[in-house]
C-alpha cells in the first residue's frame, strides 16, 4: 500500500493511527462509476485487516453490479462534528471478487478472518450467517489518504 499524500503532512495519520481508526469505525462510503461515468455512492459495513478493506455488499445491488463491469472504487470512512474533529481515510483502487457469489458458506479460508471479524464486529457472534444475498469484496488500496484535524494548532 503507497501512502501518496503530498499535502496536509501535519494532520496525516500514522500508519498505528489510521489502522486503529479505520478499525473502530463502523461504516464507510463507498463510491462506483457507472458506464455513463456517472458516480454512485452508498453506505457498507466494513472490515479493516491492516492491508484489506473488506467489503459485504448485496449481489443484486447497482453497486455490485458497476464493480462487475469497472472494478475501480473509492472508499471514504470519516467522522467528527465540529471543523477540528474532523478526521478521514481514503482508500482507492480496484476490488477483487473472493468465495462464491452469493455465499453461502463453502470452505474459503481466505474469509475465514474477515468473516470472523465482521461477525465479532456487527452481531457480537463468532461466525457469520450467510443469507445467501451478499458476496465479499475485497479491496487492497493503491492509494490511502487520511487527516486528522486534531492535530491542527488551536487558536492561541
Amino acid at each position: 500500500m503507497t501512502v501518496t499524500q503530498r499535502r496536509g503532512r501535519r494532520i496525516m495519520m500514522t500508519d498505528a493511527e489510521r489502522d486503529a481508526y479505520l478499525t473502530r469505525q463502523r461504516t464507510c462510503r463507498v463510491a462506483t462509476v457507472s458506464a455513463e461515468g456517472m458516480p454512485h455512492v452508498g453506505a457498507l459495513w466494513f472490515v479493516w485487516d491492516g492491508t484489506s478493506v473488506w467489503l459485504y455488499s448485496l449481489t443484486r445491488s447497482l453497486r455490485w453490479a458497476q464493480l462487475r463491469r469497472d472494478p475501480r472504487i473509492a472508499v471514504v470512512v470519516d467522522d467528527g462534528a465540529e471543523y477540528g474533529e474532523l478526521r478521514g481515510v481514503e482508500l482507492s483502487g480496484e476490488v477483487s471478487f473472493v468465495g462464491e457469489i452469493p455465499r453461502t458458506g463453502e470452505p474459503c479460508p481466505e474469509l475465514n478472518a474477515p468473516e470472523r471479524s465482521f461477525a465479532t464486529k456487527y452481531f457480537g457472534l463468532d461466525s457469520l450467517p450467510h443469507d445467501e444475498r451478499h458476496g465479499w469484496l475485497r479491496l487492497t488500496p493503491r492509494a490511502v489518504r487520511s487527516w486528522d484535524f486534531r492535530k491542527l494548532p488551536g487558536p492561541e
